[in-house]
């Protein structure tokens, strides 16, 4: 039986005859398909009016948060052309995404047409009907019709509006293709999977009960555990995905996916529950790519890291939720940045020169003010630093939602008061790689006629950003992953729609899917090694420096570590606190696979002196009766 045979026996989810959405918020509905009988500029035309897009700090021209009429009077409207016959049920709107403006439609009328010219209004009887629209612009409200209706065209007639506002919406429609096997266009866009995975929202209880699934169907590869708990007493779950669950293997590199730290970007979190069950069934299946991940590498996937924010999002849907509910904490933080700011303590050492010399250019320490009781310190927050601390990851990205594009460290501008400004971290050409690894396999992040989600086209630039030439932000957990750990850390925005409807998830799936296993399969590029002494004993954090890059990384308790590269020549040394230093050339090639660099250093006369000192209580040391007698002697002779 497959994974989703077994899921489906364990829960049952009543489906409604209610459509899915079209594909305003998920740009289905390309730009040109929408159209409005005015606009009050190019950035607030039609093709703006889209649930849940979100105007630019700075509005401007091209960018604005909705469609705005030219005209504030009853004979405007908003259309949606399906290009081909359709089944409408419902209409979401939502008023203008503005941080200085207030507009949205406190009532409207809808109307559809097969032909664009002679339009039908939705009745109540003998009357038109009056659908009640939003109260604010944010919170999205959603209008199921009495009954459905079919046409190729929709439209959105306005009767009245915020008094103190103008005509401005943001709108979904909900609707269900008609059969047509000749509609060429719908085809061409239509993306289908061969997965047999379960494509579904999972609330906690049924994302607990998955994951127990793939568990008992791979007992040998797979370990559930949890981290700690949410701020409402839920555990964060992780599984763990080896050859040898339970343990670190020597040598063999870890690797971790964490989702949900907003918990109204919920793509992330299905994509991760996805991403275990496939890796299940294809190493059952005998896939020699995901045999290979597996028996080389130890995974951990976290797929909720906010459990409380997801349930709000989750219990009133994915249209309902918007832009923001369920994105903190239930005590109110944003999980993602409220670590602990270590990049301005590392800058300000270099300011004074203090590095390398009074402090290291990596693993700096937690203030000792973050780790106090009465800091605003989430509860996931404090456990996934300690999850990170005791386990020692190479390689990390963490889903995020509302966007499309990879972000790398640092997230944190460095010029105090600069909102944007480059700002690369001493490992900027791997952290560019890794990244473009991803959005480079990902169907959509470097497609240059793609529409842009919001205001950024990040398309031109390969599909990935420096954290802070997007928006400074502190604290984050890219930015403490790297300067805290060995771990390179990144956020893949996979979506953007935060919150997909179900029937999207096979198609976000295919779009990232092979983009998800690419990432993995990096945390084998670079050098790998073990530092032993002349026992041949593992040294734990022993120091790994590469000529020319200002970070170092330590070795793991065993003594191995693994330090990612790109191709080229380096001189690498180790060193550790009692031993002399050890340089060798390592070369990193272009295939997958670190390069083996092993270390072999020896006590220094000092570090002997200090432990002979130590073991005889730091007092002097005792000669021998003959000795000291023999020295007495020559002192005599000598006169002293």
């Amino acid at each position: 039986m497959t994974l989703i045979g077994v899921q489906c026996k364990i829960t049952k989810r009543k489906h409604s005859q209610q459509c899915p959405p079209m594909g305003l918020e998920t740009l289905k509905i390309d730009d040109f398909q929408l159209h409005a009988s005015s606009t009050k500029r190019y950035g607030l035309g039609a093709h703006r009016g889209r649930l849940n897009i979100q105007a630019g700090i700075y509005e401007d021209d091209l960018y604005d948060g909705a469609w705005c009429a030219g005209r504030d009077d009853p004979l405007q409207w908003f259309e949606v052309d399906a290009r081909r016959l359709t089944k409408f049920t419902g209409v979401i709107t939502q008023g203008r995404s503005s941080l200085w403006s207030s507009d949205w439609v406190t009532s409207y009328k809808v109307m559809v047409s097969n032909d664009s010219h002679t339009w039908i209004t939705l009745k109540n009887g003998s009357e038109d009907l009056i659908f009640s629209g939003n109260r604010e612009k944010e919170i999205p409200v959603r209008n199921i019709f009495p009954a459905p209706v079919i046409g190729r065209y929709i439209r959105v007639n306005p009767r009245s509006w915020f008094n103190s506002g103008s005509i401005c919406m943001r709108v979904e429609i909900l609707g269900c293709p008609m059969p047509d096997p000749n509609n060429y266009y719908h085809r061409r866009n239509e993306v289908i999977t061969t997965d047999d995975l379960d494509f579904k929202h999972h609330s906690y209880k049924e994302m607990r009960q998955l994951m127990k699934v793939v568990n008992e169907m791979c007992p040998n590869i797979t370990r559930i555990y949890n981290i700690g708990k949410s701020h409402s007493g839920l555990k964060l779950y992780a599984i763990e995905i080896s050859d040898n669950p339970g343990d670190h293997e020597v040598g063999e590199p870890e690797f971790r996916y964490t989702a949900g730290s907003h918990g109204n970007e919920v793509l992330g979190r299905e994509l991760l529950l996805l991403l275990m069950q496939f890796m299940c069934l294809e190493y059952l299946a005998g896939n020699q790519r995901i045999r290979h991940l597996v028996e080389e590498t130890r995974i951990h996937l976290l797929p909720s890291v906010n459990p409380d924010g997801y349930e709000k999002a989750f219990e009133v849907g994915s249209e309902l939720s918007g832009w923001s509910l369920g994105r903190w904490s239930n005590d109110g933080i944003d999980i993602h940045h409220n670590f602990p700011d270590l990049n301005s303590i590392l800058w300000e050492a270099e300011a004074k020169k203090w590095v390398p010399r009074k402090m290291f250019n990596h693993h700096v320490p937690i203030p000792a003010w973050y780790l106090s009781k009465n800091a605003s310190v989430a509860l996931e927050t404090r456990a996934l630093i300690a999850w990170m601390e005791k386990m020692p990851f190479v390689l990390g990205g963490n889903l995020q939602g509302g966007e499309l594009v990879v972000t790398f460290p640092y997230d944190r501008t460095r010029s105090q008061g600069m909102t944007r400004e480059h700002t690369p971290t001493p490992d900027d050409h791997v952290f560019r790689w890794l990244a473009f690894s991803y959005a480079s396999t990902h169907r959509l992040m470097t497609d240059a006629n793609r529409r842009v989600c919001h205001t950024e086209d990040f398309a031109k630039e390969d599909g990935t950003i420096n954290g802070a030439s997007w928006h400074t932000a502190a604290g984050s957990m890219n930015d403490f992953s790297y300067v805290h750990t060995n771990c390179f850390e990144l956020s893949m925005y996979v979506g953007c729609d935060k919150f997909p409807h179900e029937s999207e998830l096979p198609e976000e799936w295919e779009n990232n899917r092979e983009s998800l296993l690419v990432f993995m399969e990096q945390v084998h590029r670079g050098i790998k090694g073990v530092v032993r002494d002349l026992q041949g004993r593992g040294i734990a954090n022993a120091i790994i420096s590469v000529e020319g890059i200002g970070h170092d990384i330590r070795t793991a308790a065993d003594g191995d570590y693994w330090r990612l590269l790109n191709p080229g020549e380096y001189r690498v040394t180790a060193r550790a606190e009692g031993y002399s230093l050890a340089s060798k050339k390592c070369e990193v090639g272009y295939e997958i696979g670190a390069t083996r660099c092993d270390f072999t250093i020896g006590r220094t006369n000092l570090s002997r002196i200090k432990e002979i000192m130590e073991k005889f209580n730091k007092q002097p040391i005792r000669l021998p009766v003959r000795q000291l007698q023999a020295r007495r002697s020559r002192e005599r002779r000598l006169g002293t």
